[in-house]
C-alpha cells in the first residue's frame, strides 16, 4: 500500500514533536541508534553495531550514561564504538587507539590496540590534552577500576 511514516522528536520536554530528520543532530542521531539497536539487540542476531561519536555534544554524566548503555548493549552483540570522551571509552572490554599524520604529503594512519598500561595513558591524554601528568593518569587509573 501507500503508507508512510515517520519519527516524531523533540531533544527537550519543552519543545513539540518535529520529524527527526529535520531537527536531529548526528549526536542524536546516534544516541537514537544507540536506543533502537539496544532494543533490537535483545534477539541476539550476531550483528555487529558501530557508533561514531554517539556521544557527540554530550560530556560529564550524560557521557558516562551512553557509556554504559553502549557497554549493556556489548554484552549481546558485537559493538565497535569511536569516541573522544574518557567517560564512554572506559567502558570498553579492548582498546584500539587511532592516530593520524602527514608523511610525505599523505595522510598515514595507524591503528594499534592498546594494553592496561597504554590504556590508562590514553584515558589520561583524553581527560588532560597534550600535557599527561601524575594527576590526569591517577584519574584514568581509577576510571578503568584501579
Amino acid at each position: 500500500g501507500i503508507d508512510s511514516a515517520a519519527f516524531m522528536f523533540s531533544a527537550n520536554p519543552d519543545e513539540e514533536l518535529k520529524p527527526l530528520v529535520k531537527v536531529a543532530s548526528g549526536g542524536e542521531l546516534s544516541r537514537i541508534m544507540l536506543v533502537l539497536r539496544e532494543a533490537a539487540s535483545k534477539s541476539g542476531d550476531g550483528s555487529v553495531v558501530i557508533f561514531d561519536e554517539a556521544d557527540s555534544g554530550v560530556g560529564g554524566a550524560v557521557a558516562e550514561t551512553v557509556g554504559k548503555k553502549i557497554h549493556a548493549l556489548s554484552r549481546r552483540t558485537q559493538v565497535i564504538c569511536i569516541t573522544h570522551l574518557p567517560q564512554v571509552a572506559k567502558f570498553a572490554d579492548s582498546h584500539l587507539a587511532v592516530m593520524k599524520s602527514v608523511q610525505g604529503g599523505r595522510t598515514k594512519v595507524v591503528i594499534s590496540a592498546l594494553e592496561r598500561d597504554e590504556r590508562v595513558r590514553e584515558l589520561a591524554r583524553m581527560i588532560g590534552g597534550i600535557n599527561i601528568t601524575q594527576k590526569t593518569l591517577d584519574a584514568a587509573h581509577e576510571m578503568l577500576g584501579g
